[in-house]
C-alpha cells in the first residue's frame, strides 16, 4: 500500500501510516523546518549536516525557493517562496526521482507543478509504477476554522482544503484522509448568511468524484494521552466505493447512507441541505455504536491514558520507571525508527524564581473547584483584590513558594492576596496540567502548560509535549527549539511542530481502519 502526504509537518501522521504499513510515495510540506525534522526521521537524511558542508540533499527537493544554498533555505519565509517561474527549484525532468523524497513548497505551487507537467502527473497517479495511489492525506493549516482565528469565509488560510481537494481530484487516490481542527465543524455568519466549513469541504471532495464521510473523533478515546477532538474526513473514489460497498456491515451502511446521498446531489448539481447531513461524533451514542463496530472501531474505547503515564518517566527529581504505555509506545514504532539510545529533546526552559511561583499557584488552581481558580485568576489579572471565607478557607491548607525560595502556608487571606497580587500575569490559558487526566488540547508552545509535579516548577520540554502526542523516543526534532517576535508569523520550531502534528498513534490507527477497506477490493 502506498500513499502521498500533503501537509506533512514533521511527519506524525506519515509515521503512524508506515507503521501500518503504507510506503510513501513522496511528502509535500511547507515549512522547511518542519521539513527538516521529517527528512531526519523518515527518510534518513540530516540536511542541517549537509548544510553546514555545503552539500545538496538527495531526498528534499524544493519546488521553488529563493536560494540555492541549502543553509539559507532552512531558515526561508515559506510564505516568500517564488512563483515557479522565477525561482529556483530542485525538481527533476525525470518524475521518477520525485519517488520516497519529500517536496519543500506551497501546496499551489505543487498543484500548478503538476497542470504543468502532464507526464510528471501521469507519474505520480500510476504512483511511480505502483498501479496507482492508494491514500492521499494530510492537515491542512486551518487557523480561520480554528475558534480561536478569524473565523472568515474568504481568507487566504481557507483555501488550503480546497487545494487538497484539487491536488486529490488530479490524482486520484483510492481513498483520501483530511484532518482538520473541531472549530471547522461550528457554523459562523458573515453577512446573516451561516457558514459551515466542514459541510462546504465535503461538496468539494464529492465533486471531484469521492464520497466523503465526516468524522468528529478525539485522540483521547484512541488511547493518547491528550484531550485533543478532530475533524477527519474519509473519501472514498466513487468506483472504489462500489467495489467495497457489497461487503458493508448493517453499521457501516449507516455511516455511508447519507455520504452517498450527498455525492450523489452534488455529482447531479442538486441543492444539498446541511440539515439532512451531519458529522458522525464518536463520543455520541447512536454515533459510537457505528464507530464501534465498523471499520472505525480503533478509534474508539481505547482505555484512556494519563498525562502521567505519559511523562512520569521525564521528572528532574523522583526517577521511576518507563509505564506501560511508554514502553509499547517504543516498541510499536521500533521497527520503523529504530531503539531510542537517549533521551532527546529534554532541554528545560529557563523560568524565572517569580514566574515558578506562579507556576506552584497553578498547581494548587488545579486542585481547586472551577469557581475557586476563576476567582484566583481574577486576582493574578488585576481584575479584583478579593476571596470570598469558603474560597480562603480551602486555600489556605496548600503551600506555595516564598520569595525566599521554600515552601509556605499563609496566616491570613490579606497576606495571601498581597501575594497574589505580586505575580501578576495577562496569560489566560496557561494551567497545571492535571497529573490523572489526558492532556488539554491546546499545546503548542511552551506556556501552553506547566507540570503537574509539586517538585516540578517548570513548563514541559519538548520530549514531553511528544510522548503526550503519543511519538516514541526514537522520533527526534529537529531546526530551532522555540522562536519568538516577528518571526512566530513563519517558522515551526519544535514546540510547534509537536503542537501541529497529527500524533503518529493515531495515524497507526487511522491507517488500519483505511487498510481494512483497501483489504476488500478484489485483487
Amino acid at each position: 500500500m502506498n500513499h502521498i502526504e500533503l501537509f506533512s509537518g514533521c511527519g506524525g501522521l506519515s509515521l503512524g501510516l508506515e507503521r501500518a504499513g503504507f510506503e510513501l510515495t513522496f511528502a509535500n510540506e511547507l515549512s522547511p523546518m518542519a521539513g527538516e525534522t521529517f527528512a531526519y526521521n523518515l527518510l534518513g537524511e540530516d540536511l542541517d549536516k549537509l548544510a553546514k558542508l555545503g552539500e545538496k540533499s538527495d531526498k528534499v527537493y524544493w519546488i521553488s525557493s529563493q536560494f540555492d544554498d541549502l543553509n539559507r533555505r532552512l531558515r526561508e519565509n515559506p510564505f516568500e517562496y517564488p512563483e515557479l517561474a522565477c525561482g529556483v527549484t530542485d525538481i527533476p525532468d525525470d518524475p521518477d526521482l520525485l519517488k520516497g523524497k519529500l517536496l519543500i513548497g506551497n501546496i499551489i505551487h505543487l498543484n500548478s507543478l503538476l497542470e504543468s507537467r502532464p507526464q510528471l502527473l501521469e507519474a505520480v497517479k500510476c504512483g511511480f509504477g505502483n498501479n496507482g495511489v492508494d491514500l492521499v492525506s494530510g492537515g491542512p493549516p486551518c487557523q480561520s476554522f480554528s475558534l480561536a482565528g478569524l473565523r472568515k469565509k474568504d481568507c487566504d488560510k481557507n483555501s488550503l482544503p480546497w487545494e487538497f481537494a484539487k491536488f486529490v481530484g488530479m490524482v486520484q487516490p483510492k481513498f483520501a484522509v483530511l484532518e482538520n481542527v473541531t472549530g471547522i465543524l461550528r457554523a459562523f455568519k458573515e453577512g446573516g448568511v451561516s457558514y459551515h466549513a466542514w459541510f462546504e469541504v465535503a461538496k468539494a471532495f464529492a465533486g471531484r468524484g469521492y464520497i466523503p464521510l465526516c468524522l468528529h473523533i478525539n485522540a483521547r478515546l484512541a488511547g493518547i494521552p491528550q484531550n485533543r477532538p478532530r475533524f477527519i474526513m474519509i473519501g472514498v473514489r466513487e468506483d472504489v466505493y462500489q467495489s467495497i460497498s457489497a461487503s458493508f456491515c448493517e453499521a457501516e451502511k449507516a455511516l455511508f447512507s447519507q455520504c452517498i446521498d450527498l455525492f450523489q446531489k452534488t455529482k447531479s448539481g442538486k441543492v444539498v441541505d446541511i440539515n439532512n447531513y451531519h458529522c458522525f461524533d464518536a463520543k455520541e451514542g447512536k454515533d459510537a455504536e457505528l464507530f464501534r463496530n465498523s471499520f472505525l472501531s480503533s478509534l474508539i474505547d481505547q482505555e484512556e491514558v494519563s498525562v502521567k503515564k505519559a511523562i512520569h518517566d521525564l521528572r528532574l527529581n523522583n526517577k521511576s520507571k518507563k509505564s506501560d504505555f511508554v514502553n509499547k509506545l517504543n516498541n510499536q514504532f521500533e521497527s520503523v525508527l529504530g531503539e531510542a539510545v537517549s533521551i532527546a529533546n529534554h532541554g528545560l526552559r529557563n523560568n524565572s524564581n517569580l514566574v515558578k511561583r506562579r507556576f506552584r499557584i497553578y498547581q494548587v488552581i488545579q486542585k481547586c473547584s472551577l469557581d475557586m481558580g476563576k476567582q484566583i485568576f481574577s486576582i493574578l489579572k488585576g481584575e479584583s483584590s478579593s476571596l470570598c471565607d469558603a474560597t480562603w478557607n480551602v486555600l489556605k491548607n496548600h503551600e506555595y513558594v516564598s520569595e525566599e525560595g521554600g515552601y509556605i502556608k499563609f496566616k491570613t487571606k490579606v497576606d495571601f492576596i498581597n501575594y497574589l497580587l505580586r505575580h501578576p500575569t495577562k496569560k489566560r490559558t496557561q494551567r497545571a496540567l492535571d497529573a490523572f487526566e489526558p492532556a488539554p488540547a491546546a499545546l503548542s508552545i511552551p506556556d501552553d502548560a506547566c507540570h503537574y509535579d509539586d517538585n516540578e516548577l517548570r513548563t514541559l520540554t519538548v520530549r514531553e509535549m511528544a510522548r503526550i502526542q503519543s511519538f516514541p523516543d526514537a522520533f527526534i526534532f529537529r531546526s530551532k527549539v522555540t522562536t519568538g517576535g516577528k518571526m512566530r508569523r513563519f517558522e515551526v520550531p519544535q514546540y510547534t511542530q509537536v503542537g501541529n502534528a497529527v500524533p503518529p498513534l493515531l495515524g497507526l490507527k487511522l491507517g488500519n481502519s483505511i487498510l481494512d477497506l483497501l483489504n476488500r477490493l478484489p485483487t
